[in-house]
């Protein structure tokens, strides 16, 4: 496993990977048009080629021989939904699932913690959804805790998060 900044020529990788994790996180009953629509448009490769040209996002990828098997997305200049919280946002951190539980996670968390050290923040905010359960036990035993919640909308439906800061 190789942490680096992600570059422009990640952008099908990061896209292909989104699509994979969030589709098999979040989609339980069969994959319907309107959540086909916003996966495609939300992770395009048009996307991230414009998240890594902006100088308020930092993408980190985790790359084996093969290719990214991970990435985690910091936002800066990004408030939280509740009030108390710094204004930098963990935006997205996604691991294949064939390559979750091989520290790739902690790895990418290891390294984004340190960025945001290096820009004067220790304390970064984030989003789980509250019935992914492994990812709030993988967060918390990060040292991360629960501050509050807001929710998710998409296609008129409310899905409840958990804000999270560390």
């Amino acid at each position: 496993m190789f942490i680096r900044p992600a570059t422009e020529t990640d952008a099908s990788a990061l896209a292909a990977l989104s699509i994979e994790v969030w589709v098999g996180t979040y989609i339980h009953d069969g994959v319907n048009a309107h959540f086909a629509d916003y996966a495609i448009t939300e992770f395009s490769p048009e996307r991230f080629r414009s998240l890594v040209q902006d100088p308020d996002e930092v993408i980190l990828v985790s790359e084996n021989k093969e290719g990214v098997d991970g990435y985690l997305r910091l936002s800066f200049n990004r408030p939280a939904p509740v009030p108390g919280c710094h204004e930098t946002e963990i935006s997205t951190l996604y691991v294949q699932p064939r390559h979750q539980g091989k520290g790739i996670g902690a790895a990418l968390m290891d390294e984004a913690l340190k960025v945001c050290r290096e820009r004067g923040n220790r304390s970064p905010w984030l989003l789980v959804n509250s019935e992914n359960a492994l990812a709030l036990e993988f967060y918390h035993a990060k040292g991360f805790m629960t501050v509050g919640h807001s929710y998710f909308e998409i296609n008129e439906q409310a899905y409840r998060n958990e804000v999270l800061s560390l």
